[in-house]
């Protein structure tokens, strides 16, 4: 599949079982090994019906509060996000979900609840009990859910090491103007 454009709009789906869930422009900041985004604070959310029912955050027409580059690799269970308050960076973020897979102007994945917050230099666990959630909720079946917690404990391993493959190039990146 063709990379996408630098500064071009895809759309970001969240695909529950195979249906949109929910979906959202965002700017694309590279694409080659590591697929970039920007999701600008105010950025409008749309949540089509879905027979899973509601989406968590149907509730929020657009998404506010911050700012995020997020940065998808292939075949791996999470993305990594950085938070900016004002276009200054705040946080790291791991939110653990479905590996991305392209599509024509979009992309899919799936939240799966799990996520690590990491400020000052050190990581915390955040909304460890969504994972069991998922799974009695039908969102995630218990394979996914080992999957899941498979790559979490690979990436707490590797960030107690020291290893953020997302430092070298994204530490200090500034948002579009």
């Amino acid at each position: 599949m063709e990379r996408f454009v630098i500064g071009s709009t895809v759309r970001k789906r969240e695909v529950l079982h195979g249906q949109v869930w929910m979906s959202m422009p965002v700017e694309v900041v590279a694409d080659d090994d590591v697929l970039a985004v920007w999701l600008k604070s105010g950025t409008p959310l749309e949540f089509p019906p879905h027979p899973f029912g509601p989406h968590p955050w149907s509730d929020h027409e657009r998404w506010v509060g911050s700012s995020v580059l997020q940065l998808h690799r292939p075949g791996i269970r999470y993305s990594v996000w950085a938070f900016f308050v004002d276009e200054s960076f705040d946080r790291w973020y791991i939110n653990f979900e479905e590996p991305y897979k392209r599509g024509e102007a979009c992309f899919d994945t799936v939240d799966h609840g799990l996520d690590i917050v990491i400020e000052d230099g050190r990581w915390r666990w955040k909304d460890r009990d969504d994972v069991a959630g998922q799974v009695a909720g039908g969102r995630l079946t218990s394979e996914e859910a080992a999957e899941v917690w498979g790559e979490a404990e690979r990436l707490a391993a590797a960030l107690d090491r020291g290893d953020c493959w997302w430092l070298p190039r994204w530490q200090g990146w500034q948002p579009p103007q």
